[in-house]
């Protein structure tokens, strides 16, 4: 797989019911990121840098920053992205270094490793979108009614797949995933799809597959009846 498709497959995830603002920024949560990024490439992991005095930060004297990477492994393919990040206080000024915490220094870590799994895409639109002006009426009016169609679509392809899977095994389910879900979204989870355009093609497959089934249950069925 090239690097551009795991990014667009992270990028594309929709991370906005998970964030929360503060001080007029963003933030996404640590533990919902990296629970995604798992469920994605699961055999990837974190790193917390120390200092050479084995410390979990690092420091000039005066103030303070955190070092941390992200590791996606995805079979023989491994890339660590690294952040640096400030250690900060609630309005996001540096903390002096003699007045820094254990509490401060974990909220610093916790921030580098969102930021460092949104450098492989995983909600990385939240931080581009920090200097860009106010979204007009307009623009909130279609982005709400596009989320209005994607839950819509997500709904369909609930119902059939829960129908589809419903006498399967998890092994069973998870080649229903590969063969329908992965190539139409690039995801296995459609939940956390954005895309409407590829939602609605899933939608309408599953949709005729589910009527394929029904029928031919019914047939089945009729065929019992008459030998019965």
């Amino acid at each position: 797989m090239a690097d551009k498709n795991r990014f667009a497959m992270l990028n594309q995830i929709n991370v906005n019911d998970h964030t929360e603002k503060k001080n007029g920024l963003t933030y996404l949560s640590w533990a919902w990121a990296w629970s995604q990024f798992k469920s994605v490439f699961p055999e990837s992991f974190y790193t917390i840098y120390e200092s050479k005095e084995e410390c979990n930060y690092f420091t000039d004297g005066l103030t303070a920053w955190v070092k941390t990477g992200v590791t996606l492994v995805d079979g023989d393919y491994s890339l660590e992205l690294i952040e640096y990040l400030p250690v900060m206080d609630f309005k996001n000024k540096s903390i002096p270094v003699k007045q820094i915490t254990s509490f401060d220094v974990n909220k610093a870590i916790q921030r580098s490793l969102t930021k460092a799994v949104a450098r492989h895409g995983l909600g990385l639109y939240i931080y581009a979108g920090e200097d860009l002006p106010e979204e007009t009426e307009e623009a909130k009016q279609a982005r709400a009614a596009e989320e209005q169609e994607r839950k819509s679509f997500i709904g369909i392809i609930d119902e059939a797949v829960k129908e589809l899977t419903a006498n399967l095994t998890p092994e069973q389910k998870m080649t229903f995933a590969n063969k329908y879900i992965v190539p139409a979204l690039g995801i296995p989870n459609y939940k956390l799809a954005t895309d409407n355009e590829k939602l609605g093609k899933l939608a309408a497959e599953l949709t005729d597959l589910k009527k394929a089934q029904e029928e031919k249950k019914s047939k089945a069925s009729t065929k019992k009846e008459k030998v019965a």
